[in-house]
């Protein structure tokens, strides 16, 4: 029979099983793939929160999403086109999210009896043969035993043989989409250069499901996707914690200040540390604390000494480093604190996303502490707010929250990445000595109302630092009623002028008036925009906002907001930047709220959105 090769497109793919059975890693493998073919994308990764979770369970499959296609992708999509189901608990976890007359690739070997048992399946069912699959295209394949028949001479242990199952599902997937095994190849003879024989187990296994295809006439079909029209420029695929690694960099670059990165190790923000800690020849100084506490403490220290002084954690740790925080506040001293936002409260989810964290950002400091907060809202977009959040700190010289979260950290998308040269200048000045001998005043503003950084062990630089309330000008302690009522309001005036500095609100996507806006932030972007468009051809007069400016708004949010009939904003919460706005403008704005652990589905929203329309 001839191969046949249809165009496709878009096509969602998930990966799904056990935790140990390198799910992630194949995703990621055919994601890099895929950026490289030129095709648009967006990933989700799911997995437990367990290093090793139990074997075989529903609560220890772990999932790797990928949506990509020749027209743009916003969102890591809805309802699969493919499944992958390394074994019955994967299957069960999946199977209600495949489109029907979807594909589901199973592996058989996965479906013995302890298997089944183990997702809990009832005694004498088996999801192969009662007609759970009638409606799919299924691809049943002993992948295991081929996978072990295909490393046969191997020297390996039946174990290891068993790890690079993987490898031959991956390869047939490949061979599927009509790729190459080009971008395999690279990665596994870097990873594997020094260990031949796990190179030559897993190139054997990646070549033998390559060619399964091949082989088989029940497989003949192939599916082909082109390259998506992106604005022309050089791009890679990059998760958000890296481009947040690589913003931070260049800011500290194009500040010439040397970073100081100190942190504790939180899910979902450790990749921060990790990734930093390789830049050493940047001026990069990592340090991982003993806690949360220590953390931010570390890198308010270095701010103090002339740093740019950041610190990383999640909603946990950004409860413990509030009182620090505070004490930033009332030093005036730059900081940036990056939340990479998960599931609550307590331990919570630790692995699944959630927008939990912005009254906390607002709020969770004691006394009158304000602090600016900004958003990031996709993975390539945190190079930009990362960049952002230290500019802001710098020039206005305070600490800054930046809220990231588990969706955007572990998620993938194509970054068309710009030139240094391009990117915005942020010149940085510290306090001199005075020429004409006057005592140094440390809290004495300009016109943004900014102190300036004076760095210790400057000649003629002395002044008080500390948590106790700060004389105006002087610095001095002071317990002056009037005083500490003055320096909370200058305080409050200084982070509310930042909305002077910032640019105004712009609309993403659809009208700039109209029927119904769909105001969001954070990670809800690639659905607000995309339900916006859909919403569009449809004939509504729909706009999308996305927020990066939670504290302050843009100076024009409350016109933009009153252009439209409606406004509905939906969060991974149960309802917190309507609050906000409810309070701050009086607006009747609608919530449309889902607290999973998972993104916001397409028809989710679009469905609420068109209820109101």
């Amino acid at each position: 029979m001839s191969t046949q090769i249809i165009e496709k497109e878009a096509v969602i793919i998930k990966f799904a099983g056990d935790s140990g059975d390198g799910m992630q890693l194949t995703g990621g493998l055919f994601t890099d793939d895929t950026a490289i073919s030129g095709s648009d994308l967006a990933t989700f990764p799911d997995f437990p929160a367990e290093i090793r979770a139990p074997i075989g369970t529903l609560a220890g499959v772990s999932g790797f999403q990928l949506h990509f296609g020749s027209r743009k992708i916003f969102t890591p999509g809805d309802r699969f086109d493919v499944l992958v189901a390394m074994n019955a608990a994967a299957l069960k976890t999946n199977i209600q999210q495949v489109r029907r007359g979807g594909a589901i690739l199973i592996n058989e070997d996965g479906f013995d009896s302890k298997n089944l048992r183990l997702a809990k399946y009832d005694e004498a069912q088996n999801p192969l043969e009662d007609g759970t699959l009638d409606g799919f295209e299924v691809i049943r394949i002993p992948v295991t035993k081929m996978t072990r028949e295909a490393l046969a001479e191997s020297t390996l242990g039946t174990k290891e043989k068993d790890r690079c199952k993987n490898m031959y599902v991956l390869g047939f997937l490949l061979w599927r989409y009509n790729r190459t095994v080009d971008t395999t190849l690279k990665f596994l003879k870097a990873k594997f250069k020094s260990k031949p024989d796990l190179l030559d187990a897993n190139l054997k296994a990646l070549y033998a499901g390559y060619h399964l295809g091949d082989t088989m006439e029940e497989f003949s079909d192939r599916y082909t996707v082109k390259p998506a029209e992106l604005e022309k420029g050089s791009y890679r695929s990059i998760m958000g914690n890296d481009a947040l690694v690589l913003g931070l960099i260049a800011a500290s670059q194009k500040m010439n200040l040397p970073l100081f990165y100190g942190s504790y190790p939180i899910t979902p923000a450790s990749s921060i540390l990790h990734s930093l800690s390789k830049y050493k020849n940047f001026g990069v100084r990592t340090f991982q604390a003993e806690d949360e506490i220590a953390a931010v403490a570390s890198a308010i220290g270095a701010s103090y000494g002339g740093n740019l002084g950041i610190t990383g954690t999640s909603g946990p740790g950004l409860a413990l480093k509030g009182e620090a925080m505070g004490l930033a506040v009332m030093l005036e001293l730059p900081l940036v604190v990056i939340d990479v936002q998960r599931g609550g409260p307590s331990t919570g989810l630790p692995t699944k996303t959630e927008q939990s964290d912005l009254m906390q950002a607002l709020y969770g400091r004691n006394g009158e502490c304000p602090v600016p907060v900004i958003s990031t809202s996709k993975p390539s977009d945190c190079f930009e707010t990362a960049m952002e959040a230290c500019r802001i700190a710098v020039q206005h010289m305070t600490p800054v929250i930046l809220l990231s979260d588990g969706y955007i950290a572990n998620g993938a998308e194509p970054w068309r990445y710009p030139k240094a040269a391009d990117l915005p200048e942020m010149k940085v000045s510290f306090a001199k000595k005075s020429e004409n001998g006057e005592h140094f005043m440390p809290y004495q503003r300009d016109e943004k109302l900014v102190r300036q950084w004076a760095i210790p062990g400057t000649p003629g630089l002395l002044h008080r630092v500390g948590g106790i309330e700060k004389e105006d000008v002087t610095g001095n302690i002071s317990y002056d009623p009037a005083n500490h009522e003055h320096m909370v309001k200058t305080r409050e005036r200084k982070v509310e002028s930042i909305a002077d500095y910032i640019p105004e609100q712009k609309i993403d996507a659809g009208f700039d008036e109209g029927q119904l806006l769909i105001l969001g932030w954070g990670s809800t972007f690639g659905v607000c925009e995309s339900v916006t468009r859909s919403l569009v051809e449809l004939g509504y007069r729909v706009g999308h906002a996305h927020l990066r400016y939670l504290r302050p708004f843009p100076r024009n949010l409350g016109g933009l907001m009153r252009r439209f009939d409606k406004v509905l904003i939906p969060e991974i919460n149960n309802g917190q930047l309507v609050k906000v706005i409810r309070d701050k403008f009086l607006l009747p704005v609608v919530p449309f709220n889902r607290i999973q652990g998972t993104p916001i589905a397409h028809e989710e929203l679009y469905d609420v959105a068109l209820a109101l329309l």
